[in-house]
């Protein structure tokens, strides 16, 4: 991995990479507004004849994502299709038809569940635990270390829908249903996920570009855009394909990344993943 410096733009890359697999929280929007520039990017990379599946970490079906992008005023003209960690955990759960699962979430991902005919119960009713994310942005995961002692003594599976840890919220940064499955893996709970970096939402991805090109792409005209290296640059690190870091969300602080951190700095950073890094910015502009 040699990176002189960060990447101007995306359209450094465009010749070289006909395919983009990109984040959407913290690369296109932070969860409350998009960044522009990144929406921008996006629409002129795909008129210039390039495919875009968004790839992200939601708890909740593609669908409804694609709502709440509507929601945001993003155009559809940015991407070809979508795929979302709900989507690859629903597969998951279909092994748990009929039965009764304890859950840790707000109720905007009751969506998940809609025709996988579950029953929702208590903790010491259950069969496995669903976590899409805390139950408020204001917890931490210390909160459910009484919940967690009852789990693990049932040796629950934990099945957790959104691996990330923490996630940019507006301005500032909170703690996801990955953070929680860490901390149950911690005291020796099973946890299964099924999204980012693990490689059956990345294999759903490319089929989407392949069908929106009807094309096969091989990996190496595939490139992942990310903010974070525990889903993005490891999952891109493991299925194969090269890696558009961008600095300016979750790891803003730790890389200083809004003041032209040196290029071995940010380097070194993702080194941990073993993520080809062919280039970063802080925000993904064209």
């Amino acid at each position: 991995m040699t990176i002189s410096g960060p990447t101007n733009g995306l359209s450094a890359l465009v010749a070289r990479y006909p395919a983009i697999l990109s984040d959407v929280w913290g690369v296109v929007h932070n969860g409350v507004e998009p960044h522009w520039s990144a929406v921008e990017a996006l629409v002129k990379y795909r008129e210039e004849g390039g495919r875009v599946v968004l790839i992200t970490n939601a708890p909740r079906p593609g669908p409804s994502i694609v709502a709440q992008l509507d929601a945001m005023d993003i155009p559809r003209t940015a991407y070809d299709d979508l795929i979302s960690s709900g989507d690859a955990t629903r597969t998951l759960l279909e092994s748990w038809r009929g039965r009764t699962i304890a859950r840790v979430g707000p109720a905007v991902d009751d969506v998940l569940f809609e025709g996988l005919d579950l029953t929702f119960g208590g903790d010491r009713e259950a069969t496995a635990v669903v976590v899409t994310d805390l139950d408020t942005d204001d917890d931490t995961p210390d909160d459910y270390n009484d919940r967690m002692a009852i789990w693990r003594e049932r040796n629950l599976p934990l099945i957790c829908a959104n691996p990330d840890k923490v996630v940019e919220d507006g301005d500032r940064i909170v703690y996801c249903g990955g953070a929680l499955a860490d901390a149950y893996e911690d005291i020796g709970g099973r946890v299964m996920m099924a999204g980012k970096p693990y490689s059956p939402i990345y294999e759903q991805a490319k089929a989407m570009l392949d069908a929106a090109a009807s094309h096969h792409f091989e990996k190496r005209d595939i490139i992942a855009i990310g903010d974070s290296i525990r889903t993005d640059s490891i999952g891109a690190a493991q299925f194969g394909i090269d890696l558009l870091f961008i600095t300016g969300s979750i790891h803003a602080a730790e890389l200083d990344a809004f003041n032209n951190p040196p290029a071995k700095r940010v380097a070194d950073f993702v080194s941990v993943s073993r993520a080809n890094m062919v280039g970063f910015m802080p925000r993904l502009v064209w």
